[in-house]
């Protein structure tokens, strides 16, 4: 059996409430997952002896505006036993701008979902140090945000004195 058809048979039958699509693009898997079993996913795929996904590669979002589901949160994987890079993803709805942390699983993530939380306002419950990366704490906008203006809103950060 083909890896990527092992680990979408494993999601399906592990996962059945919470596994919700796939798609295969020029040989590249990336499978959508419901975000309330985010941790429970990422951790069987992490331990599971056939897939051994044991490196967060990166963790970032993806701001669709005026979707329903406004954001999708988007894990990069990797399993160093079959050099194989997996792509996860979880909408988070705007109301309900949370999903839960996977730096439980991976010590890398912590950063990563510090700079989701930064740039898109993106909130990881249980997250052991959530808190801005590269603006200051009472910055009140998210810069990647659709809504953001290009240039900034004049203002709302201070510029260093000379």
């Amino acid at each position: 059996m083909e890896l990527q058809e092992l680990i979408i048979q494993k999601l399906k039958k592990n996962f059945p409430d919470s596994f919700i699509d796939f798609n295969v693009h020029m040989g590249d898997l990336s499978v959508k997952v419901d975000k309330k079993n985010i941790v429970k996913i990422c951790s069987y795929l992490k331990e599971d002896s056939e897939l051994e996904f044991i490196f967060c590669e990166d963790v970032t979002a993806i701001d669709w505006a005026k979707r329903k589901n406004r954001f999708t949160v988007v894990y990069h994987i990797f399993s160093f036993k079959h050099n194989f890079r997996l792509c996860i993803k979880a909408d988070v709805d705007e109301s309900d701008c949370a999903i839960d942390t996977v730096s439980t699983v991976w010590k890398t993530a912590n950063w990563e979902e510090r700079e989701v939380y930064d740039m898109f306002g993106i909130s990881f419950n249980n997250h052991p140090d959530l808190r801005r990366m590269y603006l200051p704490e009472e910055f009140e906008y998210h810069p990647l945000r659709k809504d953001f203006p290009l240039m900034g809103i004049p203002g709302s950060l201070a510029l260093p004195k000379k």
